[in-house]
């Protein structure tokens, strides 16, 4: 491996055999000027860094879990070409781990006066904005015996959005969605359907949707259809509160909550129903509202990218206050929480009147799988001890839960990988039986 620099020279200076010949000062530099002139000669051809132009472009937002590319162009404006290390440097999530030194440092090659363009591919692990940090070019001369080195300041954001996992579950939903609409009398009239028309009767039609003064103008029994009623209103209320933290595998509570609720929001926003987000703990974090059905689904994902949990106990009060002004009409309150007992019958549970009375109200809770797994241990006293403990723990969101649905909330216990369409077919079931 070549030396550069003073280990270079240092170097040299050591080869002489000190232990059998002693020379002066005057004999070591008349033996090494020709490496000297090198060295200097090498300093002076190397390229300045500092006059280097850094411009970038590329990708500005990427889903987790994809690749980003962004591109750096080094512009040489000096006379001498450009022989250079380059490192660019980013936040430690912005990669997979052990593949940032790969990733980041590149061999650079420009002539006098031309541009080159570099491509960093960014696999980031955490939601949120990641930022550039500084650009290191280290200079060679042709000989790579001396370097220059210096840095550049080379601003750009990659935004990293959820990754929407359940996504795949849409077209299955988006299929009982046109089914629903397509149902003929079957569907029993509530206060969240309208008449669609007037159909022929057939065997099964429930003797109820018959309309007689139709009947009494043509030769055949006519009887009236009903659809879902469309533009009713939908409000995610995302609880970024403390119990939002809690990991269950890989990930927070949280970031399954908003895969169910992206879910949903796709899924509305197709119905022709109009959606809103609110994330609380203390304070507002994110609030969405008035999107039209094409531009939502990116405003909530957008939203969604730089949330995080807090680390403070939410106050029911002020979330439901909010969700209340947020929400004036009828509408369909989704609280993506907690089944925790303590957060629930001192936070929710007195204030849930306010919201149950003016709307419809449905709370989705993440449930651990790891529970239920220890809920079936067996084989040893600890495996014992851990099923009695997960037993407890379900009993006591089991009773959580009753204690909602008696105040008349839709409760939805789900994993992470089952939140997401359970949580979409409720809202298809609530939309069925018209209590939208």
């Amino acid at each position: 491996m070549a030396l550069t620099g003073r280990a270079a020279l240092l170097a040299a200076l050591g080869s002489v055999p000190i232990g059998i010949w002693a020379p002066s000062w005057t004999g070591i530099l008349a033996v090494n000027a020709p490496l000297a002139v090198a060295c200097a000669c090498d300093f002076a051809l190397a390229a300045p860094v500092r006059r280097l132009g850094l411009t970038r472009s590329g990708d500005t937002s990427v889903r987790l879990g994809e690749a980003a590319d962004v591109t750096l162009t080094v512009t040489n404006p000096t006379r001498r070409p450009l022989r250079a290390q380059l490192r660019d440097a980013w936040p430690p999530s912005s990669w997979q781990p052990g593949t940032e030194g790969p990733a980041s440092r590149h061999r650079l090659a420009v002539p006098a006066g031309e541009r080159r363009r570099i491509t960093t591919r960014l696999r980031p692990t955490r939601r949120g904005d990641r930022q550039a940090d500084r650009v290191t070019i280290r200079s060679y001369g042709p000989l790579r015996l001396f370097s220059r080195q210096g840095t550049h300041t080379v601003p750009w954001t990659v935004r990293v959005l959820p990754p929407f996992t359940s996504r795949k579950h849409l077209p299955s939903k988006l299929a009982r969605l046109r089914e629903l609409d397509g149902r003929t009398s079957v569907l029993t009239r509530g206060e969240g359907t309208e008449f669609d028309s007037l159909r022929e009767y057939v065997p099964g039609d429930d003797t109820r949707s018959i309309d007689w003064r139709a009947t009494a103008r043509q030769t055949t029994v006519a009887v009236r259809t009903w659809r879902p009623e469309r533009d009713r209103h939908i409000l995610l209320v995302l609880d970024t509160g403390r119990t939002s933290a809690g990991r269950v595998g890989d990930a927070p509570r949280l970031d399954a909550s908003m895969d169910a609720a992206l879910l949903l929001a796709a899924l509305a926003s197709r119905a022709g129903d109009r959606v809103d987000l609110l994330a609380y703990d203390r304070r507002v974090r994110a609030l969405v509202q008035g999107r039209t059905a094409s531009d939502v689904l990116p405003s909530l994902v957008n939203a969604m990218a730089t949330l995080e949990p807090e680390l403070v106990e939410t106050n029911a009060r002020g979330l439901t206050a909010t969700a209340l002004r947020t929400a004036p009409r009828r509408s369909l309150i989704v609280l993506l929480s907690t089944l925790d007992a303590a957060p629930v019958e001192e936070g929710l549970l007195p204030v849930l009147a306010q919201l149950t009375q003016r709307h419809t109200v449905l709370v989705a809770s993440v449930a651990d799988p790891r529970i239920a797994r220890m809920a079936t241990a067996r084989g040893n006293a600890d495996a014992v001890y851990e099923a009695a403990a997960a037993a407890q723990a379900q009993a006591e969101r089991h009773r959580t839960a009753e204690q909602l649905r008696r105040h008349g909330v839709t409760v939805i216990d789900a994993t992470p990988d089952e939140l997401a369409p359970t949580l979409a077919d409720a809202y298809l079931a609530l939309k069925a039986a018209g209590r939208l």
